[in-house]
Formats: C-alpha cells, structure tokens, sequence
C-alpha cells in the first residue's frame, strides 16, 4: 500500500453513517485530478512513535469527519515508526507499509538521509496527570531524545513534537525548558502552544502541547487559530446520535467493554450536550458510559470522539483497540497543524 492509500476501502461504513457522505469522500483511494497534481510538490515526511497514525493521516488530509471533507496536504510519508504491533498492523491497514516495527533507538540507523518534515508524540506516560512524575527522566518520557536524535541526523525544515498538558505544569518547568533547549540546540527557533481539540472542530475535551521546530531561513511557523468557538463546540451527541441504534458489529470496530462501574473515568458518563472527556489510552476496559444507552461507548464511538473518519478500520482487538485510539492525535486537529506547516514550507 502507498501513500495514496489513506483509508481502509471497506465500504461497510456507508450502511452506518447517517451523514451526507459523498461517493468520492468515501474512498479516499481513488486520488482526484486537484490532489495528482499537488503530488507533484509534495514535501516529505517522517513519522516517528506513530501509533496507529492519527497524526500522519492529519497531515496526509483527503478524509471526511462528521460530514465535512479534510483537503489532501501536499504531504508524502516516507518512513515511520512504532513499538506496539498491533498499532502498526492498523497503521499499515489504513496508511501504509512505510512503518518499521520496533524500538526507535534500534532503527535510527534505518532513517532516511534526508526529509523536509519530522512528526511525532514522544512517549508522556511519566509526565501526564495519572503519570508517576517521573518527567523527561522517565524510561518512557525519556525517548523523546531519539526524537531530538532523529532531528540532529535528517535536519528537516521543520519539526512537529506533541505531548501531554502535563509537560506545561510546575513540576514539570525544568523538563520543558530542557526540551526546548536540546532541539534549539540543534540551531532551530522553537515555539511552543497548548492546543484544546475541541477549538479545531474535535468533539473532544483534549488538551495537548504542540511544540514546533523551524531552521533559519524557514518561513516562521504560525501557530493556527481556533476554528470553532465555544458555543460552537461539537457535542458527542451531534458526534455519535446516529450509532444509538446501530447492533454490535467487530467489522466497523462497534464493539464496548462490559467492565463494571469503577472509579474515576471508570464511571463517568458523556454529557450530550458538550463535547467528550479526554479519551485515555490505559483504561483497562473501563472507558467512559454513552451519554444516553446502558453501556460503555464503543470504540467506534471513541474514535469518532477523536475525530478518525469512519473508513478507518483499527485491526486489533478491543482493548488494544481502546489504547491505540487513546494514544493517537486527533487527526483533525493534526491536520489544522498540517495546514500551517505548508504555509511556513511555501
């Protein structure tokens, strides 16, 4: 599969989605005469801790959320990597086969010589909220040195770092600076932004750091302004009304934990009328109940809460399933990104 093979083909979603989906929005595949010919001034791109690819399908674009279309990006994904297996079988299903399974630190040598554009959301398991504090000296927070690596061998003209809201907290200050201080390093002006996803037309409550890399003599990065105001937030039942009575179904991942009520997000149900709560990676079974039925909301209710298309089919069981979505960058919001990256590299 190349890169032009964004989605997943399966035409199954059609029979679900009660929005005005177009035929030529539903399969991605088939490349338009626009998108051809901005192929041909295609910036390339390097992705690494991919997960099942939330942000590399952002700044690929040519995707429909929730009835509205994500123009394809002048953007070519080259190589890619991630640890978990089971997110790269998704990623492979849904963006390519450019993604090396493995540890980073091991396939640093594989990288390409040379790329205009470096992604990635380093490891922030040590630095989020529910983390153990252990910041950037973590085993896990740490890998974002192999980030920082990456950047000082490809040199891109740009580079895209996201991470928790945690990595903007007191505790958390010297990490912060010492992050943006090893890529300045490396002789980039750095810029920082919290972003909340649900501003860029995300039916989700998710906050995350945005931290943008430029070389001299690239155009300065802009940070892109919130598309939607408050009042105007996508709400999870404008998100999810039309799966209310939809059956179980594994194909288009319409599947739900039957975990008891627990504690903390473990009993927190989604309110109609307000975007979702942030959706986490390590629930262990216990994400959040729908706002209206007796159940646990599915994964592909979940993943419409982060914004994945419905054609993105997420291969793997349901709760890795639950930690791939919960790990990803919504693509929406990744695509806004995207958009003004191409304004700087113009």
């Amino acid at each position: 599969m190349n890169d032009t093979n964004i989605l997943a083909s399966d035409r199954t979603s059609k029979s679900f989605v009660g929005l005005e989906i177009s035929d030529s929005d539903e399969i991605v595949n088939n490349t338009s005469a626009a998108d051809r010919t901005s192929n041909k001034t295609r910036f390339e791109v390097i992705s690494l801790f991919s997960g099942c690819g939330g942000m590399d399908l952002g700044f690929l674009g040519g995707f429909t959320v929730l009835g509205r279309r994500y123009s394809r990006h002048p953007f070519k994904l080259i190589w890619a990597n991630e640890l978990n297996e089971a997110a790269c079988k998704t990623y492979r299903k849904n963006i390519g086969s450019h993604i090396r399974q493995g540890d980073i630190w091991m396939k640093l040598d594989d990288l390409p010589a040379e790329a205009d554009i470096v992604i990635g959301g380093f490891p922030c398991q040590d630095i989020s909220i529910n983390g153990k504090g252990a910041g950037i000296q973590g085993h896990r927070s740490g890998l974002y040195r192999a980030m920082v690596e990456a950047v000082a061998r490809v040199k891109p003209k740009i580079f895209i770092a996201e991470n928790v809201k945690g990595l903007l907290m007191k505790p958390h200050a010297k990490a912060l600076q010492q992050v943006l201080k090893d890529f300045e390093a490396l002789g980039y002006d750095v810029s920082f932004k919290l972003y909340h996803a649900a501003d860029y037309g995300v039916p989700q409550t998710r906050e995350r750091v945005i931290i943008i890399g430029t070389l001299p003599g690239v155009k300065p990065f802009k940070h892109p302004n919130p598309t939607v105001e408050i009042k105007d937030h996508i709400t999870v039942k404008k998100a999810l009304h039309d799966l209310v009575a939809l059956s179980e179904d594994e194909s288009i991942n319409h599947i739900w934990s039957r975990a008891n009520r627990s504690p903390d997000q473990g009993d927190r149900r989604l309110v109609a009328d307000r975007p979702g709560y942030t959706i986490r990676a390590e629930c262990h079974g216990n994400i959040q109940w729908h706002y209206e039925l007796p159940r646990r909301i599915s994964m592909r209710e979940a993943a419409r809460i982060q914004s994945f298309p419905d054609n993105f089919i997420f291969d793997a069981k349901l709760r890795e399933t639950e930690r791939q979505i919960g790990n990803a960058v919504p693509p929406v919001l990744a695509w806004h990104i995207a958009k003004a990256v191409t304004e700087s590299l113009k």
